[in-house]
């Protein structure tokens, strides 16, 4: 296993009812495919080896004696592959019988997990046939088929612990087990599992999968882990109920994939156990104790590289489909803007002072903040905004920031900032036919003073527009457009910045509007500090600090899962296949880590702004990271990539 990165599966085979014979061969079928696809787990339904439909037949000694002998044959068809194999099938002790899951791996028994909770209401009457499980546990004898005898555990509380891999740790719920408001799974997540597999017999009702789906993800959520879900499907006895076969795995919130209803075969997903662990450590609730009343077992799988079939999308902070993308992006605009709200009602201010570029950034900052102003019931006059064109300012940019200007109603106004400049560059000795950081910084140092001054006069606060993404890498001018009074857009990546405009841009009604914002999308990023070239922008960000849509990925893993450079250098090369070569990726992975270590100085002292989403860079919350702190780890792994 490199990087954390483990295949699992959920089986459902078509079975026979009270035919273990049959079963069994279906299973061994299932047991060979998954085995031919790298899977390092697999799990079958509850009671798979006879059927969960067997009735009163699950008192017949003929049938329990059957099904005894398959699971030898399944023992022995294990041999010669590291994949644990867990199997749903009643399990007689001690003259009691019990609803089970068998534990296989490389020929051997390694335990059997007895389901806890016994259902005995609506549909289900396990309690006439079951016997609630043993949590503490005990050994069982088993004799393989070769007539080798041994011992092994038997009870709820087991995890079965790779010896090569101490991150992957699996633990076994049945059915009900999940569905109880005392469910096991908490106690085997607290005591370090972070896989849990769960053999189940969930017959179809309306509505049902989409309870069951939810279940399912919310487990993996509340207890921070990967969860497979195999189910019985089809075969199972339609008396009374149908069985769509629905198989579920998760991870940490979020589904990785189901099966239709009334499939049947196998269904593998890709687990990320660094994924786990990063969120382990990072919330401070998460408390793993000592293992008491548990047994370990202990077992071995070689780790080697897996060729990942795990979607990697390519716009982390981006949702993919269309319906979840207007959704984000109007919960975004209402946090960003009740944010502003409560800040201009704390300060008792009826202006806010907004610079206007004609980009990306200032533009989102006005929508949000004619929004708040919409929610305060103020008037767009209120909103001053200000142009300032320079040396780098184009027509296109200064008439598109005019049209926003305009078309939203608030109070334009125009500063040319050359002359300024141009004596600021008098008085502290620079030749201005030198472009260098002077003379750009320059230009956002008069901005911001400008806008300052304006807020003063107006008895408003200065709306400040940059994003994470340009936080996150610097591109700020210092006590320029890096300050401001509150920054609506500091913890709103860029890539989400021009969803953001579009959603505006597609909802607002307003066709001069909404073309004004098509052409501010279509316009390239720039902070126009540099002449232009035949009237067009000469100073293209991306060419100078890489794309954006890169960065955002890199920042999304670095900071929101903690993972390192070749991890997710791994992972952007899958991302962005047929986009971008490897060693483009590592040239701007590189830039990545340089810009982000060395910049951290602006963002300890950033503006108060509202967090949007689960990565952000505010130094008074998510990420408190000293301004002098070394690169050289991270730069050393990415240059050996």
């Amino acid at each position: 296993m490199k990087d954390g990165f483990i295949r699992v599966a959920a089986a459902t085979p078509k079975i026979r009812v009270a035919d273990p014979v049959y079963n069994r061969e279906a299973i061994e079928s299932l047991m060979r495919q998954a085995a031919g696809r790298q899977v390092k787990a697999v799990v079958f339904p509850e009671l798979c080896l006879t059927g969960y439909t067997c009735g009163d037949l699950f008192l017949q000694d003929a049938l329990l004696r059957t099904c005894k002998e398959q699971l030898r044959r399944l023992v022995k068809a294990s041999a010669g592959s590291d994949m644990l194999v867990f199997v749903g099938m009643p399990w007689e002790r001690q003259g009691q019988l019990y609803n089970a899951m068998a534990v296989l791996q490389d020929g051997r028994l390694l335990g059997v997990i007895p389901k806890r909770h016994i259902p005995n209401y609506s549909e289900f009457y396990e309690a006439r046939h079951f016997h609630a499980g043993n949590e503490t546990p005990v050994s069982v004898r088993f004799r393989d088929l070769d007539g080798a005898e041994y011992e092994a555990p038997m009870g709820t509380r087991l995890l079965f612990a790779c010896r090569e891999n101490p991150a992957f740790v699996l633990a076994g719920e049945i059915c009900e087990d999940l569905w109880n408001m005392d469910e096991p799974g908490t106690g085997h997540a607290m005591a370090g599992a972070t896989v849990l597999v769960n053999a189940s017999a969930s017959d179809e009702t309306t509505g049902k999968s989409a309870y069951r789906r939810a279940l399912v993800t919310g487990q993996s959520a509340r207890l921070l882990c990967a969860y497979v879900y195999a189910s019985a499907g089809e075969g199972e006895s339609s008396t009374d109920l149908v069985f769509g076969g629905h198989d579920l795995i998760a991870e940490n919130g979020t589904l990785l994939t189901e099966s239709k209803l009334f499939d049947t075969g196998l269904l593998t997903a890709d687990l990320d156990l660094g994924r786990i662990g990063s969120e382990r450590r990072r919330i401070g609730t998460c408390r793993i104790r000592e293992r008491d009343g548990y047994v370990t077992v202990p077992f071995s799988q070689a780790q080697e590289e897996l060729l990942l079939e795990r979607a990697v999308p390519a716009s982390p902070f981006v949702p993919e489909d269309a319906a979840g993308r207007r959704q984000r992006c109007e919960e975004i605009l209402s946090i960003q803007a009740m944010g502003l709200k409560k800040r201009l009602e704390h300060t008792g201010c009826k202006s806010a002072v907004v610079g206007i570029s004609g980009g990306l950034d200032s533009t989102l900052a006005l929508l949000v903040t004619v929004r708040a102003f919409d929610l305060l019931g103020l008037s767009h006059e209120k909103i001053v905004t200000v142009t300032m064109p320079c040396f780098g300012t184009t027509d296109r940019t200064y008439e598109n920031a005019c049209t926003l200007m305009r078309c939203l109603g608030t109070d334009l106004r125009e500063v040319d900032i050359r002359e300024a400049v141009k004596r600021h560059f008098k008085d502290i000795g620079h030749d201005e036919t030198v472009l260098d950081v002077t003379y750009e910084n320059s230009q956002a140092r008069e901005r911001t003073q400008v806008l300052m001054d304006i807020a003063n006069r107006a008895g408003g606060l200065v709306i400040g527009t940059g994003d994470m993404s340009e936080l996150a890498l610097g591109w700020a001018t210092y006590n320029g457009d890096h300050m401001s009074m509150y920054g609506v857009n500091a913890s709103v990546p860029k890539t989400l910045v021009r969803h953001l405009v579009r959603y505006y841009a597609d909802t607002c009604g307003d066709a001069r509007l909404s073309a004004a914002l098509l052409d501010v999308l279509d316009t390239p990023v720039s902070p126009e500090l540099l002449p232009p070239e035949d009237g067009r922008i000469s100073q293209k960000t991306e060419d100078l600090v890489g794309p954006y849509e890169l960065h955002d990925f890199f920042l999304y893993y670095a900071l929101r899962w903690g993972y390192t450079p070749a991890k997710i250098y791994r992972l952007a090369c899958l991302a962005f296949d047929g986009a971008y070569n490897g060693e483009t990726i590592k040239k701007w992975l590189k830039t990545f880590y340089r810009r982000f270590f060395s910049q951290q100085f602006k963002r300890s002292c950033l503006p108060d702004g509202p967090k949007v989403g689960s990565v952000a860079v505010s130094p008074r919350g998510d990420l408190r990271m000293p301004s002098d702190a070394a690169a050289g780890v991270w730069l050393a792994e990415a240059e050996r990539l």
